[in-house]
């Protein structure tokens, strides 16, 4: 068995070996509105579930030189933003969002997405998604080293849900007919694949 310290490891060996490990990760499309009202859109693969009473989920986004990226800097804003849940219709456009483009041009744009107004929220959504969670913000945090901030943890709380009726059954989500993809490593996405069930013991 390997032994790694991460203090004696680079940033990027460190992501390496997280990105490598933690698999499949679920990714999250998140809209959000800049000052001049351009509409961004952006892909994180640092996302999951936090609670469900309430409803909250959290995405984690990376600084770059300590500077924040359009997502955070909008939704720190406003205080609103959408997050869509990335399948395999969608997936291709959704990876064209992630170029690194100016603050005032939108991703969505460029990726020829559909944009959808919320109900509870200012910031639209994509009509691709079969899912998407109107979010406001709950909790920020600043995460980083040494007095570096590297990332911002943000805790947002779901304010409507938007369901496609066709993957919606008696009350639960239908895993194969949503299709939702996961990150791995590099270049690499996995599908939901073979699945099996194990009971929990009482």
């Amino acid at each position: 068995m390997l032994s790694f310290d991460p203090i004696n490891n680079t940033e990027r060996e460190n992501y390496k070996l997280l990105i490598g490990s933690i698999v499949p990760r679920p990714i999250a499309f998140v809209t959000s509105v800049a000052e001049d009202g351009t509409v961004n859109g952006a892909p994180f693969s640092y996302f999951n579930v936090v609670t469900s009473n309430p409803p909250m989920i959290s995405v984690s986004t990376q600084r770059k030189n300590g500077e924040l990226k359009d997502t955070s800097r909008n939704i720190f804003a406003n205080k609103e933003f959408v997050v869509h849940i990335v399948d395999e219709e969608n997936v291709e456009k959704i990876n064209i969002t992630a170029a690194s483009l100016p603050p005032d041009v939108s991703e969505i744009e460029k990726a020829c997405l559909t944009l959808v107004e919320s109900e509870k929220v200012s910031v639209p959504g994509i009509k691709e998604a079969k899912v998407r969670f109107e979010c406001t913000l709950e909790h920020s945090v600043e995460l980083g080293d040494n007095d570096q901030v590297g990332a911002d943890l943000l805790i947002g709380k779901v304010v409507r849900y938007h369901i496609d009726e066709e993957i919606y059954e008696s009350g639960r989500i239908n895993h194969e007919k949503l299709g939702a993809v996961s990150r791995l490593a590099g270049s690499n996405y996995a599908k939901i694949g073979d699945v099996f069930s194990i009971e929990r013991p009482e």
